[in-house]
């Protein structure tokens, strides 16, 4: 059989989202004939495009987006230089940010220094193409207004009844060259984030009238938000939608080697180092275990199979594996796309890099447990780890044990004291805003936050509110955590994040006694700043524009990072 596998517009625009490189790995071995499309990169390409944005009136602009393009993928260098002297490039309003690049550049990084310059002008014409010609239309998200949180069809399917926009008929006539050449006789579509369903109904409307194939639609989406499914409408634009399909992929080694790997573009959206990572370099992204090997944090879509389910391979299957990504990619980082790293795993996995004497980079996500002792740190950077993401979340113990997150501030402090001594970079995770959560933890969360910034013990962080979601412990028994579920009747299209409120305190009061938004904005600015080695000296209560209690926590007196 002869089956296509698509990534709609838009995930990311430096490296290839991995879903379709596993199925094609599948299906390979099954014996398929199989082609991969990442329209996304390919959209993106014709969008920022000499033709398109003169088309659009965009002369001087259209004039150096190939040159730009060129630096951006690492193909010429040489217009560092110009780019970091700002007389080369237009100035539009997002280098408004941009009037001080000396604290993280300073004069030496030029070539860094440019790709941040060269980035802004990239989002400045993107900016243009969606509030003058497309409104769909954004780097790493597609129409993703109408599909977040989207309890009908109603608007989408509206939507999708109008007539195609500039940027829509660019996705289709490349969807159609595709098809006029590979003639599948099935079409999968992943559909892994919000901004991508736009462009996939899109992609399947126009299959849907023009061809006999099948069309699939699967992926990380619709395996949250569509297993309450009530909505016969969305078979217009497909004939099955796959939920929990195709787990054996995992077991299997990735196939990237018909992607186009000269189109990624290394942008640089942000100065942090830690944000830098997911955007810059054609990182290989890939799957050490299936699953989470801890599944119990209660605000975690635990229940799902994809997280619920744990299983891990052998360590010499996973160094196999990425030696034969590198072969076909040409490039040796790895972005370990996993729920968390199994540290255990993990180990396994670096003395095999060490023991084959491999040079890769990588990094990805895990828990801050007390197995990352000092030697199993400096293994991991011995065997390439640059940098790892974990979750601190809400920064106090008690309501670390509510969540069962399993972990400690004390444990997380140690892990990343050792981490950093080895040299890996550290970005936490942090929440605000779970039931029974009060003024002063968030106040001691800040505290916690800015003693770890001041230690350097972490070098970026990001805050998020709490949702509760309806595969998750909390949602499915928020009673045990302090609140109630206010709407209980499923939607009839998406289904995941879940409107609900605080149960009282027992002595009638409210729980949260306090402006959340105020305390959110708060925490926020001051770990932007924190970030920027910003504001460490200031006293917490500083930054709220609420009163606020002192923070429980001893305040300690920043020292020098040892970077």
């Amino acid at each position: 059989m002869r089956i296509m596998l698509i990534t709609p517009p838009l995930t990311q625009l430096n490296t290839p989202y991995p879903a379709t490189a596993y199925l094609k790995g599948l299906y390979v071995a099954q014996g398929h004939e199989v082609r991969q499309l990442d329209l996304g990169i390919e959209v993106a390409d014709r969008v920022l495009s000499a033709d398109f944005l003169s088309s659009i009136g965009l002369e001087r602009e259209a004039r150096l987006i190939e040159p730009v393009k060129r630096f951006l993928r690492g193909h010429d260098d040489t217009l560092a230089p110009r780019i970091a002297a700002r007389t080369l490039l237009p100035e539009g309003p997002r280098f408004a940010q941009a009037d001080d690049l000396e604290w993280p550049f300073g004069t030496a990084g030029t070539t860094d220094k440019a790709r941040h310059l060269a980035t802004l002008f990239i989002e400045d014409v993107a900016d243009f193409v969606r509030n003058q010609v497309d409104p769909h239309f954004d780097l790493v998200r597609y129409a993703e207004h109408l599909s977040c949180d989207a309890p009908t069809f109603d608007p989408l399917y509206a939507e999708l009844h109008t007539p195609p926009s500039a940027v829509d008929r660019i996705l289709l006539a490349l969807l159609e060259e595709e098809v006029r050449s590979f003639v599948p006789e099935r079409v999968d579509i992943t559909i892994p984030f919000p901004g991508c369903l736009y462009g996939a109904l899109r992609c399947g409307q126009w299959l849907m009238q023009h061809t006999v194939a099948r069309v699939e639609l699967g992926g990380g989406f619709p395996n949250t938000e569509w297993r309450q499914l009530n909505e016969p409408r969305l078979y217009e634009f497909c004939h099955t939608v796959v939920i929990d399909g195709h787990p054996e992929a995992i077991d299997l080694c990735p196939d990237f080697s018909d992607l186009p790997f000269d189109k990624y573009l290394s942008l640089s959206e942000m100065t942090i180092p830690m944000h830098r990572l997911w955007s810059e370099g054609r990182w290989n992204k890939m799957v050490m275990a299936q699953g989470c090997y801890w599944h119990r944090c209660a605000f975690c879509d635990t229940t799902l199979p994809y997280i619920g389910r744990y299983r891990a391979p052998r360590a010499t299957d996973v160094v196999d594996r990425m030696e034969r990504i590198v072969s076909q990619t040409g490039r040796t980082g790895f972005h370990f796309v996993d729920e968390a790293l199994p540290p255990n795993l993990l180990r396994q996995v670096a003395d095999e890099i060490v023991a084959r004497h491999l040079v890769v980079s990588w990094w990805g996500n895990i828990r801050f447990e007390r197995t990352y002792t000092a030697e199993l740190c400096q293994l991991l950077a011995r065997s390439g780890c640059v940098a790892v993401s974990g979750g601190l979340e809400v920064a106090s113990d008690r309501l670390l044990r509510l969540i069962d997150k399993g972990v400690t501030i004390q444990q997380t402090v140690d892990a990343c004291r050792h981490l950093r001594q080895a040299g890996i970079m550290v970005h936490t995770y942090l929440m605000y805003g779970f039931p029974t959560e009060t003024l002063q933890e968030s106040v001691d969360a800040l505290e916690t936050v800015r003693q770890m910034f001041s230690q350097d013990l972490v070098q970026s962080a990001f805050w998020h509110r709490y949702a509760m979601t309806c595969h998750s412990p909390s949602g499915r028994e928020p009673e045990r955590f302090g609140a109630r579920r206010t709407t209980l009747e499923p939607n009839p299209f998406c289904n995941n994040e879940v409107d609900w409120a605080p149960i009282d305190r027992a002595d009638g009061e409210p729980q949260f006694d306090y402006d959340i938004d105020a305390v959110g904005s708060a925490l926020r600015v001051a770990t932007y700043n924190f970030m920027n080695g910003l504001g460490l000296e200031r006293p917490v209560r500083s930054w709220f524009p609420i009163r606020v209690p002192n923070p429980s926590a001893t305040p300690k007196k920043p020292h020098k990072s040892r970077r």
